[in-house]
């Protein structure tokens, strides 16, 4: 039983990779080499798993890749602050705000779902994707599901196929990181 869950779970993954947009991802590349030429700063923006991943993401991004990049979720004390005072639904628009978000500048989303209002998910993220929107920051965004708000908004959104509904989640956050990765070290992202 343990060894069959495990290989269908591998083949699961293997199945995903054959179905990933590599256009998407190349397209992807193309707007951070762009965003690296202008100078403009990378946000990464997640919850949950995917804040994790956004926290990684953004040591390769500098790292590598030689871009300026940040997430609020690494600041653990302004992100509960401004949770406690202004509320969850508000907390990534009031950062980028006080980072001084510029049309130069980009937004990636890693999300499962993409944010919904209808739905009430990730709502946090929606918000911040108005605010980007309005600003004229391009936007792009790693995600899962139907794509949610971030599909419908993006300059470039990777989707990744759902071949499982029970794992849309853990398949979901892997695959942020294979494709992050992917892009990082991508050589003409190098510094």
């Amino acid at each position: 039983m343990f060894f069959d869950y495990i290989d269908n779970y591998f083949k699961g993954a293997i199945s995903l990779i054959n179905k990933l947009n590599h256009k998407e991802v190349e397209k992807t590349v193309g707007e951070l080499i762009k965003l690296k030429k202008r100078k403009g700063r990378l946000f990464l923006l997640g919850v949950g798993g995917s804040a994790a991943n956004c926290s990684h993401a953004v040591n390769d991004f500098r790292k590598i890749c030689g871009i300026e990049a940040y997430t609020p979720v690494d600041n653990v004390s302004e992100l509960t602050a401004r949770t406690n005072d202004n509320g969850w639904e508000t907390v990534f628009v009031d950062w980028l705000k006080d980072s001084y978000l510029t049309k130069k500048d980009a937004v990636m989303v890693f999300s499962v779902g993409g944010g919904s209002v209808e739905k009430n998910i990730s709502v946090n993220i929606v918000k911040a994707l108005q605010y980007a929107q309005k600003i004229g920051s391009s936007i792009l965004g790693i995600v899962s599901r139907d794509g949610g708000y971030t599909k419908k908004v993006a300059d470039v959104c990777i989707q990744i196929p759902v071949i499982s509904e029970e794992k849309i989640t853990p398949y979901a956050e892997s695959f942020q990181a294979i494709i992050w990765h992917a892009i990082v070290n991508y050589p003409k992202l190098h510094k």
